[in-house]
């Protein structure tokens, strides 16, 4: 069953409902009692799920914090970072001895 938003606007009043897809909209509210609630569209769209059994809860290994806490940042100033010490490259690795291939070039007469 999905819930939907309502507001008066006589009143100004918000409030969520849960409602089967089949009852008719409400039209007065329970604060004012007025006829002037009005559905919102579009909200309630969420799908939200809470208690034990899902991945973020069960499988998070021990001491690790949830994705929900916001991380710590540090409010120092970034200074540029020191260049590294250019070690040189690693040599080249040596040349192959070139092969000559005797008797296997034939003169040309």
């Amino acid at each position: 069953m999905p819930t939907y938003d309502y507001e008066c606007t006589a009143c100004g009043h918000r409030f969520d409902e849960l409602q089967s897809f089949s009852d008719p909209e409400l039209t007065k509210c329970p604060k004012c009692k007025k006829n002037k609630l009005h559905r919102l569209f579009g909200g309630g769209g969420a799908i939200i799920f809470k208690g034990g059994g899902f991945y973020e809860t069960d499988y998070r290994r021990a001491g690790e914090k949830a994705e929900t806490e916001a991380p710590k940042t540090e409010t120092k100033a970034e200074t540029p970072a020191a260049p590294a010490a250019a070690s040189p490259p690693p040599p080249p690795p040596p040349a192959a001895p070139k092969a000559e291939a005797k008797g296997s070039a034939k003169k040309a007469t």
